[in-house]
């Protein structure tokens, strides 16, 4: 197994064109989606990284693949801007290519949208070595064919991604949280479909198993209050304001509460699935958090307990799910009930012909 380590985009292509199975990645935040095996090749994406273009005006930036998200954050944030569908690990170092190529949001989906809805623009290699580009660097833009929408959630399977652009979104003023306590999780899912059918603009809404909700919002300092009343109201559970609104999320965002030796697994959700998940998953022992309305789970998957269970415990439940972490395994599907329809068939076999990147286990993680 050979590691490239590209300073450029030439040398990346380079490294491509010489590859028979090459599997970018980034800082390895998402160790499963970057495990390889004898006959691939690494593509250390590191040396790729800076911000290249960033006009405040116009709310929008350019960069590297391999830049870590604390850097973009830091310099939105000098300008009072950010990222609203909040990258996960950022503190733990992911990069923005493999943001994209994992797919990957936090709690501000709930309000603005994913990760998808806020990349406009991209360069990549293919298998081919070719360098392709589709999307714009400003927000109302029709140039090319809409590359950035295949490659989120590529895994890194349909080329490397070099250049990303995205626009952002004015910081809010001030944010709070007000954590709920239902009860249960009947009363839990219950009050989750309440607020998704709301007028409340929530930034997030989030579950705790089994029965704690923990909301945010955000906007004008002084209008806070009487909008966290208002949610007192229509809730109509015990509520407290959480102190440490900042820390609460960025603590979120880092998967603090899975331990360090389970495994993390993504799956999509509904209000439905939790429900039918949540019981075996508190008998197995496994810790778990539900989040943007109840679309997604978190799961941490016990150290020790045999991942083919919760391949069936999903099943059974109707959904799927995307293997971030597991430690021990080193090279494994990082998918659970998911196989290729006939549409992303297709676009492989434009992209990347060779097979270059066409690994069931490939990823670009950051």
């Amino acid at each position: 197994m050979s590691t490239f380590t590209p300073a450029n985009s030439a040398e990346a292509v380079e490294a491509v064109r010489g590859s028979k199975r090459l599997r970018p990645r980034g800082a390895g935040t998402k160790p499963a989606l970057c495990a390889v095996d004898d006959e691939a090749s690494i593509l250390d994406l590191s040396g790729l990284s800076g911000i290249i273009e960033y006009d405040p005006c116009e709310y929008t930036f350019t960069a590297l693949g391999g830049t870590p998200v604390a850097e973009v954050e830091e310099a939105l944030g000098k300008n009072g801007q950010y990222l609203p569908f909040d990258p996960p690990l950022r503190e733990a170092g992911s990069t923005l290519g493999g943001t994209v190529a994992a797919g990957l949001s936090g709690p501000g989906r709930y309000r603005y949208g994913g990760v998808r809805d806020f990349l406009i623009g991209a360069s990549f290699i293919d298998g081919d070595g070719r360098e392709l580009r589709g999307g714009g660097k400003v927000v109302k833009n029709a140039a090319g064919f809409d590359f950035p929408k295949l490659l989120t959630g590529s895994l890194g399977e349909l080329g490397v991604l070099l250049e990303l652009t995205f626009k952002v979104f004015p910081r809010k003023e001030a944010f709070a949280t007000l954590e709920v306590e239902t009860g249960g999780l009947r009363e839990a899912l219950d009050t989750i479909a309440l607020l998704n059918s709301s007028t409340e603009e929530l930034f997030a809404l989030e579950l705790r198993p089994p029965g704690t909700l923990e909301l945010r919002i955000g906007g004008v300092a002084s209008v806070l209050q009487a909008r966290l009343d208002r949610l007192r109201s229509l809730v109509n559970f015990p509520c407290v304001v959480v102190e440490e609104d900042e820390d609460r999320w960025r603590a979120a965002g880092e998967f603090s509460w899975a331990g360090a030796g389970d495994s993390l697994v993504k799956a999509p959700a509904t209000l439905g699935v939790i429900e039918a998940l949540d019981e075996h998953l508190e008998e197995l022992g496994a810790e778990r958090r539900y989040g943007c309305g109840g679309s997604v789970a978190w799961l941490a998957w016990p150290a020790g307990e045999s991942l083919s269970d919760l391949e069936e415990l999903l099943v059974e439940s109707g959904t799927s799910g995307l293997i971030l972490r597991s430690p021990g395994r080193t090279l494994a599907s990082v998918f659970i009930n998911r196989s290729p329809g006939p549409f992303e068939k297709r676009v492989r076999s434009v992209l990347d012909e060779p097979g270059t990147f066409s690994m069931r286990t490939a990823g670009q993680a950051g």
